[in-house]
């Protein structure tokens, strides 16, 4: 077998002379063998260029590469597969254009990094560029050239299952990640990619994360002004950072399905931002704009999509089946696909697929799994693990222990722990929290796992197993919260509350008297205010991926003092949601002294835990918080500095905040919006003083004219270690 993967990947070298390479004179720019490309390409082959499919094994598709009437395929990751089907385009069709293959590759590829909203936690964007960069190592070196990611949609309601797939709710760290992820990708903007990149998409374009009710796929009500301040900014740094690529969402903004939205499509993305990479439509999005109700059949579908902006049609064939009559009923002019195919087919150029169309078959036992990759996923996984509670100082566990039950469903399960769009992970491959307990603990130690229940249903028969386990031991940990299969696309949830019977289960083995450490494993912020209310020590791991369990242990045992904090506010109850600490502040803020306010007559309005929010094994102490000067001009900068010292007994990192308010502007504004954050590591005992610089570009919003601007008057300033628990000040912002 191996001889003949050997034999196919010479003979595949060989064939890398193509046609396709030998049409262009040497030294010719990209745009010209665009050009050149282009004047010599039929009316069908154009509209080819413009279809992905996903269907890459059967006959009636070999037929249609090799006509030239595919451009690209997306989810193949057999690698013998896809080299066919290149072989086919390169070698067989009339002008040899190379497809581009696409992929999910959302938190890693084969070596799983924590779901992206554990990887927001680590509030570290230059770690989160470097996971990004090992999932285009891996995706490319199996044949990927392009990955459907970052996501970078603002989320505010956990009930929508893709929260877990993006950053959270904050429109200023988001921003960063989308920048840092790009750069991962791709590198660094200079036009081409190395043969360890992949070509980024930045998704879902845009405002997808407010579906109403938090339901997927739903309708999104947002004003202008919410959409550019909240919604917009994340992609726009994506695209400053080179985004190669845009995918349109499934939603619809103001009666208009995104995916036949000219404004944002063309408007905004193109003609505001000036981005030159080309849209692919998401999932047959083009085809849904029938359901909808703006378009009566594919052909009216096909033409809407392509004239707002949609340059690529995922998997539906409204475009390939109905554009060529469209162009010689002259109801769509052919410069319109002209300008469609010049942008794929500068990415093609750019991304190295006409010099190297092929994937090495030997490549991927090299790269996937790497023992480096497999020591960053255990970096990120330590880094996202958010302490929420520690009242007792239960953790972390002494090494030394003579017994640990380790009880829930999750405690065992390799699955669940790689989380939503896994890439091409293997449950074989993951490091479970019992796996990675074993490791840690002492020879000596008795590891009393019970599973207890399952993550869903009503089966106690557990029960008795698990208490009869924290009886006997010194200490339980008990790993609860979501299986794999609850987030993501289309797994959106009524209810945040703990799943099935986990609750029930910590309940009962309470009752023991024992100290209990819980554990949530989660794609999203859950409704635990009971568990905060009884249980003293919780810790949230996300669903953490391949090297999950090792790096939860590691935080468990003290090797590493945790330093995530939430980027998704964390509810009482579900009827608080949508929640997020950005928020406006009423005319009546909420209030326990007055009755007539912004509140709830059976909750309180605050959260469980707020944006920002995270403990450590030491304790920092804020002090000494300065604002110099306290007026400034436009044109002048002001500076925030706090004194930040380690207060505990041993070393630990903390995430320094800033939040500003803008006190009054023409239109309301949030009560705090995020500005700034530096994460330091202090020794014990240490001290460092902190500093922060503000322009007034970084204070700018949509004024009342809808002008992008920085309006005079005065600005308080937070800065602490979340969004509540901050210490004040002020400065007045000078026309």
């Amino acid at each position: 077998m191996k001889i003949r993967i050997k034999l196919l990947s010479f003979l595949l070298s060989l064939s890398i002379l193509s046609a396709a390479q030998n049409v262009f004179a040497v030294g010719l720019t990209t745009e010209k063998k665009v050009e050149e490309l282009l004047q010599k390409m039929t009316l069908e082959e154009k509209i080819g260029q413009m279809y992905q499919s996903r269907d890459g094994g059967q006959d009636s598709i070999l037929k249609l590469v090799q006509k030239g009437n595919v451009g690209s395929f997306l989810g193949i990751t057999d690698i013998i597969l896809r080299n066919k089907l290149q072989k086919i385009a390169v070698e067989k069709s009339r002008l040899g254009i190379p497809l581009i293959f696409g992929f999910d590759t959302i938190h890693g590829y084969k070596t799983v990094f924590p779901i992206p909203l554990g990887q927001a936690a680590s509030w570290n964007p230059k770690l989160a560029e470097k996971v990004a960069a090992v999932s285009a190592k891996e995706s490319r070196s199996d044949g990927i050239d392009w990955v459907f990611a970052p996501m970078v949609d603002i989320a505010r309601d956990a009930r929508w299952g893709r929260i877990a797939e993006g950053f959270g709710e904050d429109t200023y760290l988001a921003s960063l990640m989308a920048q840092a992820k790009v750069r991962g990708l791709q590198g660094y903007g200079d036009g081409l990619f190395g043969p360890d990149k992949v070509a980024a998409c930045l998704k879902h374009y845009a405002g997808y994360g407010a579906a109403e009710g938090g339901r997927d796929y739903n309708t999104c009500e947002i004003s202008q002004r919410t959409l550019r301040e909240i919604y917009l900014p994340p992609f726009q740094a994506g695209v400053q950072a080179g985004a190669a690529t845009i995918m349109s969402g499934f939603n619809e903004i103001s009666g208009v399905p995104v995916t036949a939205s000219r404004f944002l499509l063309t408007d905004i993305l193109r003609g505001e931002w000036g981005f030159d990479g080309f849209v692919v439509s998401d999932y047959t999005s083009v085809r849904e704009l029938i359901p909808h109700g703006i378009a009566i059949d594919e052909t009216q579908a096909g033409k809407k999509a392509l004239l707002a902006g949609i340059d690529m049609e995922m998997s539906s064939r409204c475009y390939l089946n109905n554009l060529s009559r469209l162009v010689r009923q002259d109801k769509i002019s052919e410069k319109v696909i002209d300008q469609a195919v010049r942008r794929i087919l500068r990415i093609k150029f750019d991304i190295g697929l006409f010099d190297n169309p092929y994937a090495d078959p030997n490549k991927p036992s090299s790269v996937l799994l790497h023992k480096d990759h497999l020591e960053l996923a255990r970096e990120m996984a330590r880094q996202s693990v958010v302490l929420l509670k520690n009242t007792n100082g239960i953790l972390p566990v002494s090494k030394d222990i003579k017994s640990i039950a380790l009880i829930g469903p999750l405690a065992d399960s390799r699955e669940d722990m790689m989380g939503t769009w896994k890439g091409v992970g293997d449950a074989e491959d993951v490091v479970t929290i019992l796996e990675g307990i074993q490791d840690k603990a002492s020879a000596e130690c008795k590891i009393n796992y019970v599973k207890g229940c399952d993550v869903k249903g009503d089966l106690i028969d557990g029960f008795a197993q698990a208490v009869e386990a924290a009886k006997k031991s010194d200490v339980v940990i008990m790993a609860v919260g979501e299986s794999e299969k609850m987030s993501g696309e289309a797994h959106s949830r009524a209810s945040l509350d703990l799943p099935g019977v986990q609750r029930e289960l910590i309940e009962e083995v309470q009752k023991t008297g024992k100290p209990i450490v819980v554990l949530l494993l989660t794609g999203r912020p859950l409704a635990i205010t009971w568990i905060d209310k009884n249980i003293p020590t919780i810790l949230l791991g996300w669903h953490p991926g391949t090297q999950g369990g090792n790096g939860i242990a590691d935080v468990i045992f003290g090797d590493y003092n945790p330093s995530g904090k939430i980027t998704a506010t964390f509810p009482r109850n579900v009827g608080q949601v949508p929640i997020y600490y950005n928020c406006k502040n009423t005319g009546r803020p909420p209030s326990e002294s007055e009755y007539h306010t912004s509140r709830y007559i059976d909750s309180h309005w605050t959260p469980l835990y707020p944006f920002g929010y995270g403990l450590s094994y030491t304790t920092f102490h804020y002090s000494n918080l300065k604002v110099s000067p306290d007026k400034i001009s436009m044109e002048q900068p002001v500076t925030i500095s706090v004194d930040v010292k380690n207060a505990g007994k041993r070393a630990g990192e903390e995430i320094v905040q800033l939040y500003v308010r803008d006190v009054v502007g023409s239109v309301t504004r949030p009560v705090k919006e995020l500005k700034g954050f530096e994460k330091i590591l202090l020794k014990h005992g240490e001290k460092k003083t902190v500093s922060f610089t503000l322009t007034a570009e970084q204070l700018k919003f949509y004024n009342i004219d809808n002008q992008f601007v920085a309006e005079s008057g005065m600005f308080k300033v937070m800065v602490g270690k979340n969004s509540v628990d901050c210490l004040e000040s002020e400065f007045e912002l000078t026309k």
